[in-house]
């Protein structure tokens, strides 16, 4: 099986209190799909639940980021999430919270049906 790459769409997601690196990356990725409507699935036999979708995540902690969580903003297909070092670190300014933006790389993908 070989996928081959149908759709890439980039997001980004900010937690303005908190510094939360999962709710940031939560809404890279709801802001990554936000505004897909994806229909070529009929065309070619498949059904949405045939994606491969593979999600990167940019954040300074990769470490802070819950993946499964991040996973459910996806309905469709066999997801995968990544995080990695990325995003950005807004310090606070005079006592007040840091700002901690991600973002996200979504990559969807279908088996192209060759063999082998």
């Amino acid at each position: 099986m070989a996928r081959v790459r149908c759709i890439t769409e980039m997001g980004m997601g900010v937690d303005v209190h908190g510094c939360d690196a999962t709710k940031a990356a939560r809404r890279a990725v709801s802001d990554a799909i936000r505004h897909s409507s994806i229909g070529f699935f009929r065309m070619l036999g498949k059904s949405a639940s045939d994606m491969f979708v593979d999600v990167t995540i940019g954040v300074p902690d990769p470490g802070a980021v819950d993946t499964a969580a991040v996973a459910t903003e996806l309905p469709y297909g066999t997801v995968t999430v990544t995080a990695v070092k990325g995003g950005l670190e807004v310090p606070p300014v005079r006592g007040g919270d840091a700002i901690l933006i991600a973002n996200a790389a979504v990559i969807v993908s279908l088996d192209d049906g060759a063999p082998g």
